[in-house]
């Protein structure tokens, strides 16, 4: 059995309980929040402070972090890293190296493993696009997500100042789509390949035009995208905006010869995104008890991991079931 201990409980934490209970070769220790516990309506599993995560240091063998990537993971991932082997989901892809270097850091210095950014994208599309370019390495990929709801994006909205709540769709442009599928040869930009919408709802007395401007200009989320901002009331919000859908592709369109186009496509159409996503670090929390168990120390992404170490299936059944 594998020992989890979830840190963090927003929908993603919820997620992961409710995939642990899929995976009958996982068991979870308990919820660590910094919240006080009383206020943590889990679904069955006992809510403790993170001051208390220290007592469980012998009974856990993987904690999975699930807070958000613009503040808690970059901090929570290398600090906890130190004593316990970790799973996250950082996902601000330009931010990713330098992510992996201070969370490898601490887990070489301290014998522990960590797998970072693990998820859908980061995650499987990173996989997907891996596959694609090696094997048509004459080609173009390119990845669209939505539409729907982006976690880590929603989150930044609600990090700034002013911001009571907010959801951001992600909304891809399904013509450019279409027309590299055919094989037509686009120059596309960032911009030109998604919309990103924001339904924010302000604080009192909040500075709506100061809000707008912080969030088109916030780098590595919405300035190198057309997006639009509606400020509505929580209500609306709440009626309207708190589904949880994504999904996305990622396409390759590449050559074998001068006349051969080849096209990969890989897609994913998710009810809830943060239930998958939490599906996925499960997953992954299988993989990181291995290297582990093996003494393999240090961080890893996706693209480190073989994928037999994800399965809780033993070799030969993968062998003869799956190839």
């Amino acid at each position: 059995m594998v020992k989890v201990a979830i840190i963090g409980y927003g929908n993603l934490g919820r997620g992961v309980e409710r995939s642990l209970k899929q995976n009958n070769d996982m068991e979870l220790v308990g919820v660590f929040t910094r919240r006080p516990p009383k206020n943590v309506a889990t679904e069955g599993a006992t809510a403790y402070t993170m001051a208390e995560l220290d007592h469980f240091k012998e009974q856990i063998d993987v904690c999975i972090l699930c807070g958000g990537s613009a503040t808690d993971l970059p901090v929570q991932t290398p600090e906890l890293t130190r004593q316990f082997n970790t799973v996250d989901s950082f996902d601000t892809h330009a931010k990713i190296p330098e992510h992996f270097a201070a969370v490898d850091k601490e887990a070489k210095e301290n014998h522990t493993v960590s797998i970072i950014s693990t998820g859908w994208d980061p995650g499987l599309f990173s996989l997907n696009r891996l596959y694609a370019q090696s094997i048509l390495p004459v080609g173009e990929t390119n990845t669209f997500w939505g539409k729907g709801v982006s976690q880590g994006h929603s989150d930044a909205l609600r990090r700034i100042n002013g911001v009571a709540d907010a959801t951001q769709y992600t909304i891809p442009n399904t013509e450019i789509i279409e027309k590299l599928k055919t094989g037509e040869k686009l120059t596309v930009t960032t911009r030109d390949k998604h919309l990103r919408e924001c339904f924010v709802v302000l604080e009192e007395a909040a500075d709506a035009d100061k809000i707008r401007e912080e969030i088109v200009t916030m780098p590595n989320y919405f300035a190198d995208y057309d997006t639009e901002v509606h400020f509505i009331s929580q209500e609306e919000l709440n009626a309207e905006h708190k589904s949880m859908p994504h999904g996305g592709t990622v396409l390759h369109t590449g050559t074998t010869h001068e006349a051969s186009n080849q096209v990969i496509e890989y897609n994913l159409y998710l009810d809830s995104n943060p239930e998958f996503t939490a599906s996925v670090l499960v997953a992954y929390t299988r993989a990181c008890a291995r290297l582990a168990a093996e003494k393999s120390y240090g961080a890893y992404t996706v693209l480190d991991i073989a994928p037999k170490y994800l399965s809780s299936r033993s070799d030969a059944d993968l062998r003869k079931e799956l190839l």
